[in-house]
């Protein structure tokens, strides 16, 4: 079955790709989010098949004690031990993932002083830990965007229902809503973030809490807008006369228009939360030690000011992927403008 589109949605999907710095962007930031989704499969110190005496394993998903191999200890294997390397070789091979390193695996075969230059081992050195730097920008190129998607859907949940209650009520709630934001924005938000990171253990969940408090903002005045303006129009009160509740009327009739507003939005909202973490765990207040984090690969760059392929490399994973968040936000912006036209 075949579904058809509108032609205003044909129209805006035209528009987007006539913008071709947009349309290439966004599959390149597609291309690049499906391999983080996967650093499991491209970066990580297990292998991700192995054959031994005639067995299959995955240790990539299942944990196996050293015994399974010939070795004497129930605990997990250490594949990178040669002992186990050597009696996996004797009997079967193994299968290892393009980079032999996890996030938090450090390399012991270094040859050189931590953070040790690009080598054949690691393609772009390693920290000050030792710890493999294409691993740790994989998985934080994945934790930010992450980080950043659930940030920005329930930032525009809350914003969106937010301004449409202001917009469609008006009043005193309007105005109620107005003086609680004027005093809730007027707030030091890194400061706040900062001693509330202080205070307690911050982790993946306790910082989007935190900076939901203040993210959901950014869309109330948009949608309340969009709201005042289309609570007089003629389809609205004659929804009303037909005793339409007024739920119903916000969702159905009114709320379709202020997502064109509200969709432009989206991009930018995303990259402003990935900077947000970025600069959080580059002062020391983000995800707990040792996480993955491209803020924290800037702070080692700032530490190790004799080691530049730290600092390089996080520059320029984050300013490509603002850089591809902003395009697309440009193509998203151009799809919706009604200006916009298309032979």
């Amino acid at each position: 079955m075949r579904i058809g589109l509108s032609p205003l949605t044909r129209r805006r999907l035209a528009n987007f790709r006539r913008n071709r710095r947009g349309w290439w962007s966004l599959w390149i930031f597609l291309v690049l989010f499906g391999v983080s989704l996967c650093a499991e499969l491209v970066a990580n110190d297990r292998p991700l098949l192995v054959r031994y005496e005639g067995q299959w394993y995955l240790p990539v998903l299942i944990d196996y004690p050293e015994t399974e191999f010939g070795g004497f200890l129930e605990t997990p294997a250490d594949y990178a031990d040669p002992d186990i390397q050597d009696m996996i070789a004797e009997n079967g091979w193994m299968l290892w993932p393009p980079v032999p390193f996890s996030h938090d695996t450090v390399n012991y075969r270094l040859t050189v002083p931590a953070p040790a230059p690009p080598s054949g081992l690691n393609w772009l050195g390693t920290d000050d830990q030792g710890r493999d730097v294409v691993a740790r920008t994989l998985y934080g190129f994945r934790v930010s965007v992450l980080f950043g998607l659930a940030l920005t859907i329930l930032s525009s949940l809350i914003g969106v229902a937010a301004g449409a209650v202001q917009g469609y009520f008006g009043g005193r709630i309007d105005l109620f809503f107005q003086r609680f934001i004027e005093i809730w924005s007027g707030l030091p938000v890194l400061y706040l973030l900062i001693i509330l990171a202080s205070v307690v253990t911050p982790n993946f969940w306790w910082l989007l809490g935190l900076m939901l408090l203040f993210s959901w903002m950014s869309l109330v005045g948009v949608v309340r807008a969009e709201f005042l303006k289309a609570r007089n129009y003629d389809y609205v009160r004659a929804a009303r006369a037909l005793g339409v509740s007024n739920p119903a009327i916000m969702v159905r009739h009114v709320l379709p228009n202020a997502m064109v507003a509200t969709l432009t939005f989206l991009p930018f909202i995303l990259s402003g939360a990935i900077t947000t973490l970025t600069a959080l765990d580059f002062l020391g207040f983000g995800l707990p030690p040792g996480s993955a984090s491209l803020g924290e690969l800037l702070n080692q760059g700032k530490n190790n000011l004799q080691a530049p392929w730290l600092g390089l490399t996080a520059f320029a994973v984050i300013s490509v992927m603002l850089s591809l968040l902003v395009f697309i936000g440009e193509a998203v912006r151009d799809a919706f403008d009604p200006r916009k036209s298309f032979r």
